[in-house]
């Protein structure tokens, strides 16, 4: 008796079938995308190079700000119950084209020397808007197109991508304005959006049927439901909480960085471009770091062991002594690369344990608390910098905020086992 070659050969799984020939799909969407968020980066330099140079003002500056970063905390919960209700490859579509669309209307503006400056806080305004639709749906998008090994590399991957930006926006921006002019730099921005948009119509991003529960239901009910899944999960609760506090103690330190390098170090322009540029490096760093290998369980002590170092190297940066700035752009390095080890493997933590159906509402609600935690924190920084100087903000929000790392850490059971698939989900929720 013969045994046929066919019966040596182990079934195909489906989880092996599912992700076949996967990485073509997943790295042409992405790579479109990538350059979407550098035409976008690129943009945002010119714009507030141009708000700088015709007003002079730190209050107008302070009003481009708020427009950039309102609208998340606006239209997040509207932006994540669409990606969970409608196809997210529409959805990132059509916010990347209004984005190329707000983009041609400035061009046009400026190209007519017609540009008035509330125009380019209206439609500031409206980009960052498409993105509190964009973003969720990219995000809840990542499970349907990359295996869940792969999701802490992902991770990584935009991780790193986000510190090419933080290093490149500046120069990219200025290399633009020196060979075009300012209409012809904001058409970088419309070439990528449409090259960002450009493979999702020859790609089909699977997508899972809305939850039994919202079949039915109006967007509030959908966006209700969102909230209900997040608050009674104990470790994503937590989790939420717990970034909400550190972004709120320390994001303000990122603003007051060129203070401290002309207050304390006695430095100018060029050395608050360093501290920046080593801080880009850092979080390239940090995601190159996680993409190069596969990360499994206990990915949450990574994250919260990373964002305490992170901030502790901010309260470490103001206590280098004056003349050792140096020391403080190494500290700030490190902070920058752990940022990264931790925001990385926390994005893949809730991609791999929220259901794909609710993902677009958690992430836009997680971008609410950020959109809101900073603004206060920018407020209370103000009038405390009166207080305890530039050098107090700093040592007191970095040693505040990582604290509140290691005490979310120690004394959260539900935080520490938030990988743990019992828990996954809540006990009120159907599984």
């Amino acid at each position: 008796m013969t045994i046929e070659s066919s019966s040596l050969t182990p079934p195909t799984t489906h989880h092996e079938a599912q992700w076949a020939n996967w990485k073509p799909r997943f790295f042409t969407i992405w790579t479109g995308q990538a350059l979407s968020m550098i035409g976008s980066a690129l943009t945002q330099f010119v714009l507030v190079w141009w708000i700088t140079q015709t007003t002079g003002s730190p209050s107008a500056l302070a009003v481009a700000g708020i427009a950039a970063l309102l609208p998340t905390a606006i239209f997040g919960p509207l932006g994540g119950a669409l990606a969970d209700r409608w196809s997210r490859r529409a959805v990132m579509i059509v916010a990347d084209a209004i984005t190329a669309l707000s983009m041609v209307i400035l061009v046009a503006l400026f190209a007519t020397d017609s540009v008035q400056l509330w125009q380019v806080y209206s439609l500031m305004f409206v980009r960052a808007t498409m993105q509190a639709f964009q973003g969720p749906a990219a995000l809840a998008s990542t499970p349907n197109l990359a295996p869940p090994e792969w999701l802490t590399r992902v991770a990584g991957m935009n991780q790193a991508m986000q510190g090419v930006l933080t290093i490149a926006a500046a120069p990219l921006g200025a290399l633009a304005l020196a060979f075009l002019p300012l209409q012809g730099a904001l058409m970088i921005d419309v070439v990528t959006a449409l090259l960002g948009i450009t493979p999702l119509f020859f790609f089909r991003i699977p997508q899972p049927p809305p939850s039994a529960a919202t079949t039915g239901n109006s967007i509030l009910a959908d966006i209700r439901e969102g909230a209900r899944y997040v608050l009674h999960h104990r470790g994503l609760l937590t989790l939420y909480g717990v970034t909400g506090l550190v972004v709120l103690t320390v994001l303000p330190t990122f603003s007051l960085t060129p203070l401290l390098v002309t207050q304390h170090f006695g430095g100018g322009v060029n050395q608050v471009a360093l501290m920046e540029g080593f801080a880009g490096v850092g979080v390239i760093a940090g995601g190159v770091f996680i993409s190069l290998r596969t990360w499994h369980e206990r990915r949450i002590w990574l994250v919260m062991f990373s964002f305490a170092a992170s901030c502790a190297t901010v309260a470490l940066t103001a206590l280098a002594p004056s003349t050792w700035l140096w020391l403080a752009v190494i500290w700030w390095t490190i902070s920058g690369f752990t940022f990264s080890t931790g925001n990385a493997p926390m994005m893949a933590i809730l991609q791999t344990i929220i259901p794909n159906e609710l993902q677009g509402r958690a992430f836009s609600l997680l971008n609410v608390v950020f959109g809101l935690a900073g603004p206060v924190g920018l407020a209370v920084a103000g009038p405390l910098a009166e207080i305890v100087g530039v050098r107090g903000v700093f040592i007191l929000g970095g040693s505040l905020s990582a604290a509140i790392c290691v005490a979310g850490y120690a004394f959260s059971t539900a935080l520490r086992h938030i990988e743990t698939p019992a828990r996954s989900l809540p006990a009120s929720m159907p599984h």
